[in-house]
């Protein structure tokens, strides 16, 4: 899922770097209004997991707050992040993912333990959802994602 993540965040930033910036920032009733927003918000969530389950921290941001003007500024935030969460998943072991992991959850302020494996697979869900709604912004503003689709992750192709 870490390199399916860091294909398809190629390939919609990608996309989007064509799409002019004030149609990427255009209110499009999204959950997060725009495309703009939308990638934010990704790139919230993926910091915000790997803080916690890489660094054991987890410093407090306000859900719905763009952490990036900039396109090329939050695109290039991603790839980086996108890059740590590979490093990341490389590392994981059975025992890794089955520990009990304690969080205070920033949406609902209460204590959560749940195993590591869990939350990763939260994160990932979650980038997979967003992006879902992302594809569907690029499309609806005429532009064409791709193919999304798991079994085209080209790392797939030799096997």
């Amino acid at each position: 899922m870490a390199e399916y993540n860091k294909w398809m965040d190629g390939k919609i930033y990608g996309v989007c770097q064509e799409i002019p910036d004030e149609l990427r920032k255009k209110d499009m009733g999204a959950f997060f209004k725009s495309i703009h927003g939308t990638l934010n918000h990704i790139y919230y969530g993926d910091i915000a997991w790997l803080e916690r389950l890489r660094d054991n921290k987890f410093t407090p941001r306000k859900i719905g707050v763009d952490m990036f003007d900039a396109f090329e500024d939050l695109r290039a935030a991603q790839e980086k992040m996108d890059s740590q969460i590979l490093d990341w998943a490389r590392a994981l072991t059975p025992e890794i993912l089955n520990k009990p992991f304690d969080y205070v959850s920033n949406v609902e302020n209460f204590s959560r333990k749940l195993p590591i494996w869990v939350l990763a697979t939260h994160m990932f869900n979650h980038q997979t959802h967003h992006r879902g709604q992302v594809t569907t912004l690029i499309k609806q503003l005429g532009y064409e994602p791709g193919i999304t689709d798991l079994p085209w992750l080209p790392c797939l192709e030799d096997n």
